[in-house]
C-alpha cells in the first residue's frame, strides 16, 4: 500500500500547499482520502483523475472536501468526458464517474454548497455518490476501509485502511481532539497519520485538534509503528513540532509534506 501525500495544511493553505488529501495505491486500486482546497491540482501531478477507482472523505469541512468542486467540473466538461467528439478526444459513452464516499448527510451538505451558484446537482451527477456510517465497512478495489467516529466540530470519521494483497495497515486520524476513539481504531496499525494541528490546546470552547505532543502521545498509546504528523500550517516551526511529538511517542516522528511517500 502506498500513501502519496497531495496537501497537508490546515483549514489556510501553505504557500503554495493544499489542504487535507491524501493518494492511496494498492495494486491498480487507486483512492483519494480526502480532497481539501488545492488537493485536485496536486492530484493530478500524481495520477490522472479520470482514472480513481473512488474518493473517501472523513467529514463535511471545507478544508476536507472542497476541491470535490473543480473535480466535479472536469468530470462534467473536460473534452474527453463528453459523448461526441470534441477537441481532439473522439467521445465516450461511458465517461468516468468515480465512487464518491462520503459521511450520512453528505448528498444535502454538498447541494448547499454548490447550489449557492445554481448546479446543486453538479457533484452527485459528477460522481456516484454511498453515505456511510460508523458500523459500515467500505472494499474498493484491493482496499477495505472502516471507521470510527472521533470527537471534533462535525461527525468525523477516524479511517483504518487494510488490503487484500497482504500489505499492511494504514490509519488515518482525520481532525480530533485527544481521546480514546483513535486510539482504539489505530491499535498497533503500521502507520498512523494523525492531526497535530496546534501550537497550545484551545484554551476556550470546545476542542476540536491536537497538539504535536497530543499527537504523539496518543500514536504512544495505541502502539503505532510508524507515525506522521499532518494537518499542520508551514507557519509552525517544524523542528519544534518534531521534538514535541517524537517526546511523547517516544520515538522519531515525521513530519507530512506534499510529495511524501509512505509504504506500507
Amino acid at each position: 500500500m502506498r500513501i502519496t501525500v497531495l496537501g497537508k495544511s490546515p483549514s489556510w493553505e501553505d504557500a503554495g500547499g493544499a489542504c487535507s488529501g491524501y493518494l492511496i495505491e494498492d495494486g491498480t486500486t487507486a483512492l483519494l482520502l480526502d480532497c481539501g482546497n488545492g488537493v485536485f491540482s496536486k492530484l493530478r501531478l500524481f495520477r490522472d483523475y479520470t482514472e480513481l477507482d473512488a474518493v473517501i472523505i472523513s467529514h463535511l469541512h471545507a478544508d476536507h472536501f472542497l476541491d470535490l468542486v473543480p473535480y466535479a467540473y472536469a468530470l462534467t466538461y473536460a473534452p474527453r468526458q463528453q459523448p461526441v467528439p470534441v477537441g481532439g478526444y473522439p467521445g465516450t459513452d461511458s465517461p468516468a464517474r468515480p465512487r464518491l464516499i462520503a459521511p450520512t448527510g453528505a448528498g444535502e451538505c454538498f447541494r448547499q454548497v454548490v447550489g449557492a451558484w445554481g448546479k446543486d446537482d453538479l457533484i452527485e451527477s459528477a460522481f456516484e455518490l454511498e453515505e456511510y456510517g460508523p458500523a459500515d465497512t467500505v472494499e474498493v478495489g484491493a482496499l477495505r476501509a472502516r471507521f470510527q467516529e472521533v470527537p471534533h466540530f462535525t461527525t468525523t470519521y477516524a479511517i483504518d485502511f487494510t488490503s487484500t494483497n497482504g500489505s499492511g495497515r494504514f490509519t488515518y486520524g482525520a481532525d480530533c481532539r485527544p481521546g480514546e476513539e483513535l486510539i482504539e481504531i489505530a491499535r498497533d496499525t503500521d502507520l498512523l497519520i494523525v492531526e497535530a494541528t496546534l501550537p497550545r490546546p484551545e484554551r476556550t470552547g470546545v476542542r476540536g485538534h491536537m497538539t504535536p505532543g497530543e499527537a504523539g502521545d496518543h500514536a504512544r498509546r495505541a502502539g503505532a509503528r510508524r507515525v506522521v504528523l499532518t494537518h499542520m500550517s508551514d507557519e509552525l516551526d517544524p523542528d519544534w513540532a518534531r521534538k514535541e511529538g517524537s517526546e511523547a511517542f517516544g520515538g522519531p516522528v515525521d513530519l507530512a509534506h506534499e510529495g511524501a511517500v509512505y509504504e506500507v
